[in-house]
């Protein structure tokens, strides 16, 4: 099982609400995800990033498809003007 984990910071920090709607519409219309989980931050400190994506997949060529799938790829159209900062780990269980 390979995991995948995004921190988000937006520039306006009100898109991380309408980022999660959107990214948890993805579940079931992209097969590659096994599983997806969006939490907002709540604490908003000065290090803190406003969005924490977690999704989970067969293995790399299953993490591959999600980001190649075109319902993935039109989310990220939306996404990826309003992001201030990303940061990713990509880890196996």
């Amino acid at each position: 099982m390979l995991t995948h984990v995004v921190l988000m910071t937006f520039t306006d920090a009100a898109d991380a609400a309408k980022a999660k709607d959107l990214l948890e519409g993805l579940v079931g219309a992209v097969p590659e995800i096994s599983s997806l989980v969006v939490h907002l931050d709540e604490l908003h400190t000065p290090v803190s990033a406003h969005l924490c994506l977690t999704t989970t997949h067969a293995d790399a060529a299953g993490l591959a498809g999600y980001q190649a799938h075109p319902v993935h790829l039109e989310l990220a159209q939306w996404l990826r003007p309003r992001l201030a900062a990303r940061t990713v780990v990509d880890y196996t269980s």
